[in-house]
């Protein structure tokens, strides 16, 4: 890697002008809209085919509780709740739980992201305990 003696020490080079005729720093992207190649490059087409509606991503820590509490996240609950995160994000809400037929979910509304979700039909969720939602600013029941 060579080292480009052109740029004062300090800063970021992204704050420096390039050099005239020097090369940019990444090719353009050929024939693919941006928003596609995001998708692609961010899992939206895996999310897809797995039946997650696009849109709404699960975080590692959701995921995991949804496997181990037996959840039901089926195409038609998670439609749902996409069309809950919409309804959130209209109101300005960035931290929300959304209810779904004893399901709570909390949900990353900026960013479309599941945080956690848990059962909320009595003590067969999860015996001994508490349901304490904390840091939202929104409830939405769908």
């Amino acid at each position: 890697m060579a080292i480009d003696s052109s740029l004062p020490i300090g800063g970021s080079p992204a704050t420096y002008r390039r050099p005239p005729g020097a090369p940019n720093a990444a090719p353009a992207a050929g024939n693919g809209a941006f928003g596609a190649i995001l998708q692609q490059a961010t899992g939206g087409a895996t999310a897809a085919a797995a039946g997650v509606t696009p849109g709404v991503q699960l975080s590692r820590h959701a995921q995991n509780r949804v496997d181990r509490r037996e959840l039901n996240l089926d195409p038609a609950t998670m439609t749902r709740l996409n069309n809950a995160i919409d309804r959130a994000a209209q109101k300005g809400s960035r931290n929300s739980v959304v209810m779904l037929d004893g399901l709570a979910v909390v949900v990353d509304v900026r960013d479309r992201t599941v945080v956690t979700a848990m059962n909320t039909n009595g003590s067969a969720g999860q015996p001994g305990k508490e349901k304490v939602f904390t840091n939202i600013d929104s409830v939405v029941v769908a």
